[in-house]
């Protein structure tokens, strides 16, 4: 694919780009000590969007917002993107440790439970020979006060990583990357679920399963009580919106 372009469904910012490209982007930043945030949309981000002007906000005024949904990467195709893939934010990780083993850039990670961190930070050094990783922390899950975020975010310029993987989910995570936007000289990748399923604590949906957009229903079996109300919820009514803005019967903000 070429340069990426930005659009705008339901008011949310989304860019048509691919694996390699992101990747050469963000290395780019990181090597060059830019202060960037990056966040993988979804359906349910899109609905988080549309339901708050802050989380909108957030997302559009990040630096790349990739197609982590198969609704997503349909709709970018239906828009005309030719062949525009599916850059899973979970994927995309790999791919930037990849290369930040590679060229020596170092990365951190912060979200999640301790029991998660740890594992990642275990296999990440295991697949990734070489990876410097200068700063593991689980912050706690309740509000922090303004002092203890910038302890952290002060532990984190100390450390001297290029790049931040981000995992405290939709939407907090991203409200996150967007206030420590310019207080963090580094590319911020807002990522989710992507520290549990490669700390091996969370099963990814089978690849048939991600292809065909069904991934939401593998994991509400796999966490019925936490995710049941964010896609049976969600799904319908996210369909339905993109179908009247499709209309003209709505317009986005």
């Amino acid at each position: 694919m070429g340069n990426s372009v930005s659009y705008f469904l339901l008011g949310m910012k989304l860019d048509s780009t691919s694996y390699e490209e992101a990747t050469q982007k963000i290395i780019a930043w990181a090597k060059g000590g830019e202060s960037r945030t990056v966040c993988a949309a979804s359906a349910h981000m899109v609905m988080e969007a549309h339901d708050s002007s802050s989380v909108l906000a957030a997302v559009n005024g990040t630096d790349m917002v990739v197609s982590d949904g198969m609704p997503l990467v349909w709709w970018l195709r239906a828009k005309g993107v030719k062949n525009q893939p599916r850059v899973y934010g979970p994927e995309l990780m790999l791919h930037i440790c990849q290369s930040a083993a590679r060229e020596r850039i170092p990365i951190g990670l912060y979200g999640s439970t301790q029991e998660v961190v740890t594992a990642l930070t275990e296999r990440l050094l295991v697949k990734f020979p070489g990876l410097k990783i200068n700063f593991v922390k689980s912050p706690p899950f309740r509000s922090m006060s303004a002092e203890e975020d910038d302890i952290d975010t002060q532990q984190i310029v100390d450390s001297g990583l290029k790049i931040l993987f981000v995992g405290l989910g939709c939407p907090k995570q991203e409200l996150w990357i967007a206030e420590h936007k310019g207080r963090v000289q580094a590319v911020m990748f807002a990522v989710g679920a992507a520290f549990q399923f490669h700390a091996g604590l969370v099963t990814q949906a089978p690849h048939w399963m991600q292809n065909i957009g069904l991934e939401w229903l593998f994991r509400t079996i796999q966490e019925p009580r936490r995710l049941w109300k964010r896609y049976i919820v969600v799904v319908p009514r996210f369909a339905s919106l993109v179908l009247f803005e499709a209309l003209g019967l709505i317009h986005s903000r």
